[in-house]
């Protein structure tokens, strides 16, 4: 069973940086594909970004796209998402999760999920 645990929430003023890691056990970190979802207060949860297995590939929403960039070291079992040029709008509970086809992932039929990690940008 594969547990996540996500880290890096916090409060930051608009324009800001952020970095959120995602510490992966229990199996084999490079057989899935990860992602990062968020969810805002009275909102659903909503895709954020997307690596392959071997990392060879990213995917991100288009209201994070050119501010936000996935990666992942397989050989420390983590993934991150460094957060450049926050805004208010980006206020969410962080999600980490993975699964073994990217598509999985991508729809949020991911096998593990995290328990979350607050970010909160003040304007």
């Amino acid at each position: 069973q594969v547990q996540l645990v996500e880290s890096g929430g916090g409060l930051v003023q608009a324009g800001g940086s952020l970095r959120l890691s995602c510490a992966a056990s229990g199996g084999t970190f490079s057989n899935y594909a990860m992602g990062w979802f968020r969810q805002a207060p009275g909102k659903e949860r909503e895709f954020v970004s997307l690596i392959s297995r071997t990392g060879d590939s990213t995917y991100y929403a288009d209201s994070v796209k050119g501010r936000f960039t996935i990666s992942r070291d397989n050989a420390k079992s983590t993934v991150n998402l460094q957060m450049n040029s926050l805004k208010p709008e980006d206020t969410a509970v962080y999600y980490c999760t993975g699964a073994g086809a990217l598509v999985s992932v991508r729809a949020a039929r991911s096998d593990y999920w995290g328990q979350g990690t607050q970010v909160t940008v003040s304007s």
